[in-house]
């Protein structure tokens, strides 16, 4: 059964037999200390079927909104898991894993997401298109994303930096990558609306129905969200004697495991659609995911360290800043056409294997 299409009365009661059972037993695992790790591999697997279900709710309220405020709403509540965890490592004083569950976040949805988006459309559809215009404004973003990403390392690195003025650099490069996100959500929503509105929605198929009323798909909506928010604190509370026990870096769980985990919602979402030959719908939840953790979660976790303790700061390792600008670079070259095939996304998949093998080796 695929986690993100419940087709039917009988695969929906056994989905949300699968849901609540798992929730429940992560429940019972993490405050009956079953083991840190029957603990974490019950949590990974709830917070998997909670993203399905996260997904599920997402899809079903697109069908309301249309397909880019869809696209937008299903990357935006997706990206809810990743933030909670986050903001639970952020408690935690983690911050190297948040800033590599970050640097995973952008990799993940503009290497396997859209990757297996366009690899797996690609091969029921021969080519692929969607609105060239909005694939500039989107190269043009990430482009900003590594900018203000790694300028801070640059410069923070120089003897000139005190603590002081790394935090305030911080603090500043947050706030304003938060207002320019807000003010690209205005300029694509509103403003250039019909500019960058996406092919299919020229066409749109009526032949689908949602899996739910618009107020049912709202209220699971909510639901999962909640839902998500305690296995995440569940899953997060095993990372500790996990890495421990198993020799893996920080980096590697926050860059791979955390990222793909918390980003179930968006994998099944994008690659359903794209294999209905929504590729449109695909990539605004692929890379307006990437877009959306690099211009507002990350800025918005800055922000909300400093209610915890120390700020967080904006300073990136050379190996995370150069996997987000490879993984940038070959996104914005196999996207910037409009076009996409089966092998594009098998490009976008080896790079993302690659790079899976180099963290796993540092």
């Amino acid at each position: 059964m695929r986690i993100n299409e419940v087709p039917g009365t009988l695969n929906q009661k056994l989905f949300f037999s699968l849901l609540i059972g798992l929730f429940v037993l992560s429940g019972i695992a993490h405050y009956a200390h079953f083991g840190t790790i029957a603990e974490f591999i019950i949590s990974a697997l709830a917070i998997l079927v909670v993203a399905g279900f996260l997904g599920k709710a997402t899809e079903s309220v697109a069908h309301y909104a249309g397909q880019r405020l869809g696209g937008f709403l299903n990357a935006t509540f997706g990206n809810a898991a990743e933030l909670i965890i986050a903001i639970f490592l952020v408690r935690e004083g983690l911050f190297d894993m948040v800033k590599a569950s970050i640097t995973g976040s952008i990799i993940g949805n503009l290497l396997l997401v859209l990757g297996a988006s366009v690899f797996l459309g690609g091969l029921k559809y021969k080519e692929q298109r969607f609105n060239v215009q909005l694939a500039s404004h989107n190269s043009s973003l990430m482009i900003l994303a590594v900018i203000a990403l790694g300028i801070p390392a640059i410069f923070i690195s120089t003897q000139h930096f005190s603590a002081h003025k790394s935090e305030l650099l911080s603090l500043t490069i947050a706030g304003l990558l938060i207002v320019a996100y807000i003010l690209w959500l205005v300029f694509s929503m509103i403003t250039h609306k019909d500019i960058l509105a996406d092919i299919e929605e020229a066409t749109p198929d009526h032949g689908e129905e949602a899996a739910w009323s618009k107020s049912t798909s709202i209220l699971f909506l909510v639901l999962a969200t909640v839902m998500t928010a305690f296995v995440s604190e569940w899953l997060v509370s095993t990372l500790h004697t996990f890495t421990a026990k198993f020799g893996f870096s920080e980096v590697f769980i926050g860059a791979f495991l955390i990222a793909i985990v918390g980003n179930a919602a968006e994998h099944s979402a994008a690659v359903m659609l794209a294999m209905k030959n929504k590729i449109g719908a695909a990539v605004e939840i692929a890379v307006g995911s990437s877009l959306q953790i690099a211009l507002f979660v990350a800025p918005v976790l800055i922000l909300v360290s400093t209610f915890f303790g120390p700020t967080m700061d904006i300073i990136f390792t050379p190996i995370e800043l150069a996997a987000i600008a490879v993984s940038v670079f070959i996104a914005k070259s196999i996207s910037k056409d409009g076009t996409t095939n089966w092998y594009e996304g098998a490009l976008l998949l080896f790079v993302y294997i690659i790079l899976g093998i180099s963290f796993y080796l540092v």
